[in-house]
């Protein structure tokens, strides 16, 4: 895998793509921060620390796979 393809927190719209692959039959308004995190660091090309994760950044890609799915 390169590193083009590795996932980091600051890439938000591309863990939204992966997660809408991965978890594309999700309700987006009934997943908790804590499920998003584990669904994010269980990602195959998820390379980032886990542990660098906050509410800040869990909420802004919750925010925006919301705001991609209705769109849809």
């Amino acid at each position: 895998m390169s590193d083009e393809d590795k996932l980091f927190w600051d890439a938000t719209y591309e863990i939204v793509l992966s997660l809408m692959a991965t978890h594309g039959d999700a309700d987006v308004e009934t997943v908790g921060i804590q499920q998003l995190y584990q669904w994010i660091i269980a990602l195959p090309n998820f390379a980032d620390d886990p542990e660098l994760a906050n509410d800040s950044i869990l909420n802004g890609i919750l925010r925006e796979w919301y705001e991609e799915t209705a769109s849809l």
